[in-house]
């Protein structure tokens, strides 16, 4: 007879967390370390029970564009891009639908990120905000989208900004009472 097997806690799981660059500079450690957190701190909010991984790549405004016009069929730079590799009824971990992790590792791919270091530099810019700052935000934004969030309805970008402002608190971004704007 076969026993179901043992779920574990959100926060005992080792998810996996894989950056690399194309086109930019070696991102600092330190740099990869933040990336790294706000990916882990995004999946144990949504109490995700298996060990999962992510691979961050980041890039420039050029080859951003080029993925943005093959994947979307959008000729522009963007900042981030999502490509979720399972399959959600609806947001969060606990409506994801049958998944095999297929390779036998244990270790489930969540997906992949595209991240435009120009872009966020710019936008820190723009905002007032450090390069670190809109980084975090950026990953748990497009943790969140590999999760099945989305934000095209009102009520689904309410909830994703609510979970993005609960993170960014967390990790020190944001006060309390504040906003991401």
């Amino acid at each position: 007879m076969n026993e179901p097997k043992r779920r574990l806690s959100a926060e005992k799981i080792r998810h996996k967390v894989y950056t690399t660059r194309k086109n930019v500079a070696s991102p600092e450690r330190v740099f990869r370390a933040l990336i790294r957190q706000a990916v882990v701190m995004t999946l144990r909010s949504e109490d995700v029970d298996v060990p999962c991984v992510v691979d961050v790549l980041i890039t420039n405004n050029k080859t951003i564009r080029q993925y943005n016009k093959q994947h979307r069929g959008i000729d522009k730079s963007t900042d981030v891009l999502s490509f979720p590799m399972q399959e959600f009824s609806g947001a969060g971990w606990e409506n994801i639908t049958a998944f095999d992790v297929g390779d036998g590792s244990g270790v489930l791919p969540l997906g992949d990120i595209i991240m435009s270091i120009e872009q966020v530099r710019r936008q820190a810019r723009v905002h007032g905000h450090t390069v670190e700052r809109e980084t975090t935000y950026m990953i748990i934004h497009s943790t969140l989208h590999l999760l099945g969030y989305d934000h095209m309805d009102e009520h689904d970008k309410k909830l994703m900004r609510f979970k993005e402002e609960r993170l960014m608190e967390d990790m020190g971004y944001l006060e309390r009472t504040g906003h991401l704007d």
